[in-house]
């Protein structure tokens, strides 16, 4: 590196490309979710994501390109090479293929030993009268901040690489002779073209097309939710008949008569029986005595 590009380093110079990209790209990204999302298509799971992916290579390329060319021009006073964006796109994705996985083994192994770490200190017979909240909360403060830190390393990994990536592009740009203002006229005119009006009329039918799209297919998936979020259905009480509601009352009534019926007749007969066996008893008594 030559200039100011002496003065940044590697991590400096990842993160001054790497984080202006990230917000350029995702506004556009979310809006292509919604719409995925409107579709039917969930953006997390196939063949959603897939989409997603796919249609944020442009997006990730045209995002690196111009936070890249502003770097170059602001902060570094070079004229950035040639394709720039495409050239750092494909070579951050290797990056990612080769660091991503690593990285991921390491905060997971991270996270499960201090876990356990945690876990075996609250063992101690100190630490065993704490209450549940207590308890909780300062196991997930233990384990919980050494994954932070450790996960802020590989962040800060990671930014080294790309930033390395990016003083590779920076190696082969040439010194910007124009001055300072004319470098703010270029890099200015790299996000707002010269043509204005054209750049509005393209934002604005673009904008509508997509609200359009987004209105189409609203109403053929609301009312299909995904299994995942679907609630057991209600059962619904029949409507009331008042013809076959009064059948039903008489009917029961009537029954109703005629169990009391059977009971009376029941405690009738009964009471006769009792008056006939007392009647008999006497009999028997004054037959005894005589």
């Amino acid at each position: 590196m030559t200039g100011q590009a002496s003065n940044m380093s590697s991590v400096k110079l990842g993160l001054a490309v790497a984080w202006p990209a990230f917000w350029t790209g995702v506004p556009i990204k979310i809006v292509i979710a919604l719409l995925l999302l409107a579709m039917g298509l969930y953006p997390w799971e196939m063949p959603g994501l897939a989409f997603l992916l796919l249609l944020s290579i442009p997006i990730d390329i045209w995002a690196l390109d111009l936070s890249a060319k502003t770097v170059f021009l602001e902060r570094l006073r070079l004229q950035p090479p040639a394709r720039v964006g495409v050239t750092l796109w494909w070579q951050a994705m290797l990056l990612y293929a080769l660091y991503l996985p690593i990285a991921y083994l390491i905060e997971s192994q991270t996270v499960a030993g201090a876990k356990a770490v945690a876990g075996r200190v609250f063992e101690l017979e100190l630490l065993k009268s704490l209450p549940v909240p207590e308890r909780i909360s300062i196991e997930l403060t233990m384990w919980g901040s050494v994954a932070a830190v450790v996960l802020l390393a590989l962040v800060v990994g990671w930014l080294l690489g790309f930033g390395r990536i990016v003083g590779m592009q920076v190696a082969t740009a040439r010194p910007a002779a124009e001055p300072y203002q004319a470098l703010v006229r270029q890099w200015d005119l790299l996000r707002v073209p010269a043509d204005q009006p054209l750049l509005l009329t393209v934002l604005t039918a673009t904008g509508v097309t997509l609200v359009v799209l987004f209105w189409a297919f609203m109403p053929v998936t609301t009312p299909h939710p995904h299994e995942l979020y679907q609630k057991p259905q209600e059962r619904v009480a029949p409507s009331l008949k008042p013809a076959e509601a009064l059948q039903k009352t008489e009917k029961v009534i009537a029954q109703a008569e005629l169990a009391v019926q059977a009971l009376e007749a029941k405690a009738r007969a009964g009471s006769k029986n009792r008056d006939k066996n007392k009647k008999t008893g006497k009999r028997d008594a004054r037959s005894k005595a005589d």
